[in-house]
């Protein structure tokens, strides 16, 4: 059932970023109860001018998460935003009964299996995780050229190279985006984030780096979609890398319209294809 009636109720799990801000504001637009467990030293404090009920909770802390949907009768969550992966290493979270009771069955901390480890459990105390997009499907990023500059024969020619790593990256599990030039793969993203790869990728390709940020194979549409916005596009003209591909319908762009320009002012091409389309859109 869609949440689009007053009666609903939507449970937002949120890290940083703006997504968490824009999902509040679509539900309240549609007169949908917006509660939000958002994560310390990740959350935007100005959630709490959007969420009929804000509880904050660290890292680790399963059972207060789900003790504030239930006791606010939410049946649909979403998750939005970014975590600071190395804050899972810092000592600064606090793992309570209920998260620790699951941990043995953890196979691993990468995105892809943890995400689908707490939304299987969630799942089990009622409550469904849904497609991050849901309220939100035009934060998809659509097919094409977005900037004034198209693609140079060079670019073009490391983003069918660097695509298809990119893929084979994400089937891993282990990030989202590269850096390519001349066909050599000169930074991969692991759990520092975009902007640090781009930064490490923009001091080896001298001006000349390829931005590829693509879904994972098969990418379960409830979370941790890729996603680029102005903030991007600014790391890239500090660190000089000249062109950003995105996967067409599987990332998401925040911001579009500021994002393209501040891309045209500084000269790089932003583009965005299929996997299937990737060869005829280049």
């Amino acid at each position: 059932m869609p949440i689009d009636s007053p009666d609903q109720k939507i449970g937002i799990i949120a890290g940083g970023g703006q997504f968490p801000l824009l999902l509040c504001r679509a539900a309240k637009d549609r007169g949908v109860c917006v509660v939000v467990t958002a994560l310390e030293e990740n959350a935007d404090p100005a959630l709490s001018g959007l969420a009929d009920e804000l509880v904050w909770i660290r890292m680790g802390q399963l059972g207060r998460l789900i003790s504030t949907f239930k006791r606010n009768g939410v049946e649909k969550a979403i998750l939005a935003g970014t975590v600071t992966k190395p804050s899972i290493f810092s000592g600064r979270w606090r793992p309570d009964r209920k998260f620790l009771s699951i941990l043995p069955k953890v196979k691993n901390l990468h995105d892809d299996h943890l995400l689908r480890f707490l939304a299987g459990v969630l799942a089990e105390e009622g409550i469904q995780v849904q497609d991050s997009t849901l309220l939100l499907p035009e934060l998809k990023t659509p097919p094409g050229r977005l900037t004034r500059r198209r693609l140079t024969k060079r670019e073009r020619v490391d983003a069918s190279y660097g695509f298809k790593l990119a893929k084979e990256l994400g089937r891993l599990d282990i990030g989202q985006c590269i850096v390519v030039r001349s066909r050599a793969v000169v930074a991969v993203e692991a759990m520092e984030g975009t902007d640090e790869t781009i930064r490490r990728g923009g001091a080896l390709g001298r001006g000349r780096g390829v931005v590829i940020k693509v879904a994972k194979p098969h990418q379960d549409l409830r979370f941790d979609l890729p996603s680029a916005g102005p903030t991007t596009i600014r790391t890239m003209a500090q660190s000089g890398c000249s062109a950003l591909i995105l996967e067409a319908g599987q990332t998401l762009t925040f911001d579009r319209e500021e994002m393209v320009d501040l891309a045209d002012e500084a000269g790089i091409a932003i583009a965005a294809f299929t996997e299937a389309g990737l060869e005829e859109g280049l």
